[in-house]
């Protein structure tokens, strides 16, 4: 039997029903039937399609601008964290639960928006997707940009996920690469015979620890670079000179650097080393100067910061689409046992994006 919502009730309550609907990677049918469902019954004026798991939804009332907001409905593993549960009362109550910050407070407000707005002053495209915890390749983005690439079509892209009912603009880009060394074996007892791989990552180790990073100033908002190693390994057996040893290195950069540019860079701090780059993805630059995004950081009425990290805006910032993250909770919490968002944020969200919307 599939869920029922109610698209129209606060918001609060609305995160309160989808957070009790189990969503983990891979096993979102229930929760999507659900959305379907209501937002066909519940929402007459817009068009709704399904998309394996994913619903999308839309206006077509012909206005001069269209915004895009994406929501996944997918949730890393339930870690004895729900049913959900309440603290609190009034302006002080916080929900708690699997889902609660990352990122069922944002699926709410866009639900909500999208049933009690019909007829937005931007036409509206609503995007709730599936697999955004595994990995990338799974991601339901992918599905819908090969199947369905006119819907994620706009002047703007919203993605909902926690910033702490902030507008965090932009993300960084992330590569990661693996800087091996190697030597030669040999009996530890006769070490000398042998040339040790792990000693001779040594140097790489320094480079990190002396590298400076750029904090570049991008449309006003400050992003910080770092570079860390992340795992390293070697050995062969406890009495084995080890010939080999992997570093891997997690770059993280500003959006004004390209990941030719972001490689350049990490082959230049390596040099002399063997460097391979395992996996890469471009940061996502502000865009606050696009008129839409104006509008949006005008209604919100604070100052937007820089994202640090990176999020599915930079996906649709590849698309062209000037995109920011707005939403919920706080990114501390993502992923933890202790998963909570207050209700106040929740209603911040709905309300500037109504004011925004209306």
């Amino acid at each position: 039997m599939t869920a029922s919502l109610d698209l129209t009730a606060d918001p609060v309550e609305l995160t309160a029903a989808l957070v009790d609907i189990p969503s983990v990677s891979g096993g979102e049918k229930a929760i999507a039937d659900a959305v379907e469902q209501a937002l066909r019954e519940q929402a007459p004026h817009l068009e709704v399609v399904r998309n394996g798991d994913a619903v999308l939804a839309r206006t077509n009332l012909g206005r001069d601008s269209r915004v895009v907001l994406a929501g996944h409905l997918d949730t890393v593993p339930i870690n004895d964290n729900l049913p959900l549960r309440r603290t609190g009362s009034g302006a002080e109550e916080v929900l708690h639960g699997c889902g609660t910050v990352d990122m069922k407070g944002g699926d709410a407000v866009m639900l909500h928006l999208a049933a009690t707005l019909p007829a937005p002053r931007h036409d509206l495209t609503f995007v709730f997707y599936d697999c955004e915890e595994v990995e990338a390749e799974r991601n339901g983005l992918n599905r819908i940009e090969r199947e369905l690439p006119e819907w994620l079509a706009g002047d703007l892209a919203v993605v909902c996920e926690p910033s702490n009912a902030a507008i965090e603009a932009g993300c960084q880009g992330t590569m990661r690469v693996e800087v091996r060394t190697t030597g030669a074996r040999a009996h530890t007892a006769r070490a000398w015979m042998g040339v040790n791989a792990i000693h001779a990552a040594q140097p790489v180790l320094q480079r990190l620890v002396e590298y400076t990073p750029r904090n570049p100033v991008i449309d006003g908002l400050q992003f910080r670079e770092g570079l860390q190693a992340v795992r390293i390994e070697g050995g062969v057996a406890g009495n084995v000179v080890p010939d080999s040893c992997v570093v891997t290195v997690n770059h993280r950069f500003a959006p004004d650097k390209s990941l030719a540019e972001a490689e350049a860079h990490l082959r230049e701090i390596f040099d002399g080393f063997e460097v391979a780059v395992t996996d890469g993805a471009p940061g996502a630059l502000p865009g606050l100067t696009a008129p839409a995004a104006a509008q949006l950081v005008e209604a919100s009425g604070s100052e937007p910061v820089a994202k640090l990290g990176w999020t599915d805006v930079a996906r649709f910032a590849a698309r062209g689409l000037p995109a920011v993250n707005f939403g919920p909770g706080s990114p501390t919490l993502a992923h933890t046992k202790q998963e909570h968002v207050a209700t106040a944020e929740i209603r911040r969200c709905a309300d500037v994006l109504r004011r925004f919307f209306a």
